[in-house]
């Protein structure tokens, strides 16, 4: 059965956030959403608006992937370069807020949980859900593409 770790990342994403735009009620984008920047290495903020599904698709895989972790990781994990003019540019992490306010939502949804002292995990619902689209779009991209088949 494939797992998030055979197919690739940002279809994935892409048919997750789907998913949780159609189908979990508990993910909602928040009142300042439109207005807020991913961190402070940007400059505007993002320009699709399903942005807040996007990440939380993205929030709940990398929990998937590289769980257990926690926010600070997270945070790390979406920060970028900050342009400082003529200076060197430095690692600067994303917003809290948002990666704090997402895995809030994916553990009301019932697809993370913390764990004890070591940071958020998948539930068994959650683990089941991204196996489920994986084995879904591994199907699509072996019609598209038959040499997929022997992985």
């Amino acid at each position: 059965m494939p797992t998030p770790y055979d197919v690739p990342p940002s279809i994935l994403i892409e048919k997750l956030a789907k998913h949780l735009k159609q189908e979990v009620d508990e993910i909602t984008p928040p009142a300042w959403a439109p207005f807020a920047k991913t961190g402070i290495h940007t400059q505007r903020p993002p320009t699709n608006p399903d942005w807040w599904f996007v990440r939380c698709a993205s929030i709940l895989r990398k929990i998937y992937v590289k769980g257990p972790i926690g926010i600070e990781k997270l945070r790390q994990e979406y920060g970028g370069r900050i342009d400082r003019g003529a200076k060197p540019e430095h690692a600067r992490k994303g917003s809290g807020a948002i990666v704090r306010k997402a895995t809030q939502q994916l553990q009301a949804a019932g697809l993370v949980e913390q764990s004890r002292n070591e940071g958020k995990i998948v539930t068994s619902e959650g683990r089941r859900l991204l196996d489920r689209l994986s084995t879904e779009l591994k199907r699509e991209l072996e019609k598209t593409v038959p040499e997929l088949r022997k992985y």
